[in-house]
């Protein structure tokens, strides 16, 4: 598994359905200057995956005014994940996620951030937080039954919103509004005398 973290993330075009029903192609390179929370999950249609998605939606305005940017990708066409954004919820689909799903046809996303299971044919759940300049800062993959946690991608933006704009660094279990130190000797005592 390859390590993307401090490297440019891959650029994609791609088609995508935006907005719950609308085909649009759209290329990582349009959401510059905003951070990217860029998922993958393995197959429209399954269990897991539309219990992600809805979570995603369901904090998609805190990520909005984080700046932040949420893109799904699978391996699936632009038609199925439309055909999956028409169908209920209480019928396993994701009517209402708004934001873009992303069709990987031809499996090249998925490999260019070495998350395809090739004998598979399709993609692990890889999770990426881009920042401002496509630089991929921290990343997560799981395994396909193990669904990621939304809260925590939201805590990973602002923990990086923080230390790009206060140059300090955050301790673990760090959380909007705590304590951070200075990245040295005498931050890292004054932290643990509080």
């Amino acid at each position: 598994m390859g390590v993307l973290v401090g490297k440019k993330a891959p650029e994609f075009k791609a088609m995508a359905v935006v907005n719950g029903c609308d085909f649009k192609e759209i290329k990582l390179s349009d959401f510059a200057g905003k951070y990217v929370v860029l998922f993958f999950y393995p197959l429209d249609f399954t269990f897991v995956c539309p219990t992600e998605l809805h979570a995603f939606q369901e904090k998609a305005e805190t990520f909005k005014k984080l700046n932040c940017e949420v893109i799904g990708v699978s391996i699936d066409s632009h038609f199925s994940h439309q055909a999956w954004l028409n169908t209920p919820r209480t019928e396993g689909g994701i009517k209402g996620v708004t934001y873009p799903v992303v069709a990987d046809i031809h499996k090249t996303i998925s490999r260019d951030y070495d998350v395809l299971i090739p004998e598979a044919g399709i993609a692990l759940r890889g999770t990426f937080l881009i920042d401002k300049a496509g630089v991929v800062q921290q990343q997560t993959i799981n395994n396909l039954p193990l669904g990621r946690n939304v809260d925590e991608m939201i805590r990973l933006v602002e923990a990086l919103q923080y230390t790009e704009e206060h140059g300090e660094v955050c301790p673990a279990n760090w959380k909007k509004g705590a304590t951070a130190m200075k990245p040295n000797q005498a931050g890292l005592k004054a932290f643990f005398s509080k």
